[in-house]
């Protein structure tokens, strides 16, 4: 069976994340950083998929941080609305306003074209044939990405 992973997405024009240069720091020094998020795709989630937030709403936009799900969807309740949540420990967290992120640009090519990158909710399946592909091409721009100066 392929690995399953999802894809969370944060606007950061509705949705500020306030201290997110500290949370940057606590994941550095504490090699992990626990997150709440909203889930589309509650009844396919899984604890141990994996899980790709993507910055939407703002530039640049492109996924900026990677996880493991680590809770079944819950449900919660805001602004008289019913929804479900993961929790997903991050392993990896980047702040798009101050260094490289991987881009749509580069998302948008090949076989990865196939995928929606800006979903309209967050928590959406990746297609399964994508999974490996993403998560290699991820593993590679973390490794390369300090090794550009055009940010």
């Amino acid at each position: 069976m392929p690995a399953r992973a999802f894809l969370f997405g944060w606007n950061p024009v509705k949705w500020p994340w306030e201290d997110l240069d500290l949370d940057i720091q606590k994941l550095s020094t504490e090699g992990t950083l626990k997150e709440d998020w909203s889930a589309a795709s509650h009844k396919a989630i899984k604890p141990g998929d994996r899980a790709f937030i993507v910055r939407l709403g703002a530039e640049p936009r492109g996924i900026f941080a990677s996880g493991t799900i680590t809770s079944n969807p819950y449900p919660a309740y805001r602004n008289g609305r019913h929804y479900y949540r993961v929790k997903i420990d991050l392993d990896v967290l980047l702040n798009p306003d101050k260094e490289r992120i991987l881009t749509f640009d580069i998302l948008k090519i090949g076989n990865l074209a196939a995928q929606t990158w800006a979903p309209q909710a967050s928590g959406i399946s990746i297609r399964p044939e994508l999974v490996d592909e993403l998560e290699n091409l991820w593993l590679d721009f973390l490794e390369t990405k300090d090794q550009h100066d055009d940010f």
